[in-house]
């Protein structure tokens, strides 16, 4: 088994090798934790670890589609093998392909593509690595979602929110808040402690960049929640300025 030289905390943060994921794992790595960087691409994994480790940062690539059940259960018995327990988990991998299409006209495997990724990742993730994060004094489970799964800023027709049409999307990231709230509500007598964050609106692929938060911005409520004391709050839905009505 490996020891981890910071302290003992690994966390595993999906899609890490770029934008808002890359900042959450130098965050984290930053707070003094071992950081999985999941990445779907290997390659593209092990160039992020490299960057990280020019500022010093121990950060490890790991192999992780989470649309792929082989490549979750090969994280999960990794991370067992190598470190017995993982202290965090940052659900950050999403896909948005549908700006141009109304919802009457999307195709529907178009936004069950969404949903696999979106939604269906972490589900299959979180269920896959609950046993280690148990066996964490402290674990925390951040699941990143968007001010556009919020029902009430999306329902309110004065809101610019309702005017961004993305039927995929934006359902997928509501229903990963009641997920969220589905195992913060298991989960509730243990230390373990699951929240929702929105990092708000960040220039990344997923928006060809026209974002006017940098990927650091957004990674801030993310860190946050994922270093949570004891008595932070958990089944939340959080973004900067505080809770995000759901």
């Amino acid at each position: 088994m490996t020891t981890s030289p910071n302290g003992g905390k690994i966390a595993l943060v999906t899609g890490a090798n770029k934008g808002i994921g890359y900042e959450i794992a130098r965050g984290l790595a930053n707070n003094g934790m071992t950081v999985l960087l999941g990445c779907r691409d290997r390659g593209r994994a092990e160039a992020a670890a490299e960057k990280l480790a020019q500022e010093v940062h121990t950060t490890v690539p790991i192999l992780l589609d989470v649309t792929r059940s082989e490549t979750i259960k090969a994280a999960a018995q990794r991370i067992d093998s190598d470190y017995g327990k993982l202290d965090v988990l940052v659900n950050n991998a999403g896909i948005a392909r549908e700006w141009q299409f109304k919802p009457s006209t999307v195709d529907l495997g178009l936004v069950k593509e969404i949903y696999e990724t979106n939604l269906f990742g972490p589900i299959a993730l979180i269920q896959a690595l609950l046993p280690l994060l148990l066996r964490s004094p402290a674990g925390r489970i951040v699941n990143v979602s968007s001010s556009l799964g919020s029902l009430q800023l999306t329902s309110d027709a004065s809101s610019p929110l309702s005017q961004l049409q993305a039927l995929g999307y934006c359902s997928s990231k509501s229903a990963l808040n009641a997920v969220t709230v589905q195992f913060a509500n298991e989960l509730r007598q243990t230390p373990l402690k699951i929240n929702a964050v929105c990092p708000g609106y960040v220039a990344t692929d997923l928006n060809n960049h026209s974002g006017p938060r940098t990927p650091e911005q957004g990674a801030r409520i993310a860190i946050e929640m994922a270093t949570l004391p004891s008595d932070g709050p958990t089944g939340g839905y959080f973004d900067d300025e505080g809770r995000v009505p759901w």
